[in-house]
């Protein structure tokens, strides 16, 4: 593992950047561009897109208005980042209004031949009940 130069990581977090504000702008073009032909894309409640289901799906839905990040760890493994940390999607509801879906995410970009970095894997998990409570090392740590 490698932790990235500044100017590497803000190369990276630039590609996240594009990544939001063309989800909710709807520009289909910047995500076609930024989004791997190998996309696999796992949204919070399990659903499964490739890159061109995703890309219908922005462009039927409208779904994004606000996306928030937070606390990301960036990781470079050659020619492969891992992106980690918090998301707030803040999203219009199919019924008509708005919801909130917030949890972790998990982002892996490759870079490309092109020199581009490019996106082609995300899973996000929603936060959830934490049944098992904290194990004794982060109770010590807390402390």
């Amino acid at each position: 593992m490698s932790i990235p130069s500044p100017k590497l990581e803000a190369e990276i977090l630039a590609v996240e950047q594009r990544r939001q504000d063309a989800l909710v702008a709807g520009d289909l073009d910047a995500l076609s561009e930024i989004y791997d032909d190998s996309l696999i894309h796992v949204h919070a409640p399990g659903l499964v897109h490739t890159k061109q289901l995703l890309l219908e799906h922005v462009a039927v839905r409208r779904a994004y208005i606000e996306i928030t990040r937070q606390d990301l760890l960036v990781r470079v493994f050659g020619d492969t980042a891992v992106v980690t940390g918090g998301i707030v999607n803040r999203m219009r509801a199919p019924g008509g209004g708005e919801r909130i879906v917030d949890g972790v995410v998990t982002q892996v970009l490759h870079h490309e031949e092109d020199g581009q970095w490019r996106f082609v894997s995300f899973q996000m998990t929603p936060y959830g009940d934490q049944v098992w409570g904290s194990l004794p090392s982060e109770k010590e740590a807390g402390a």
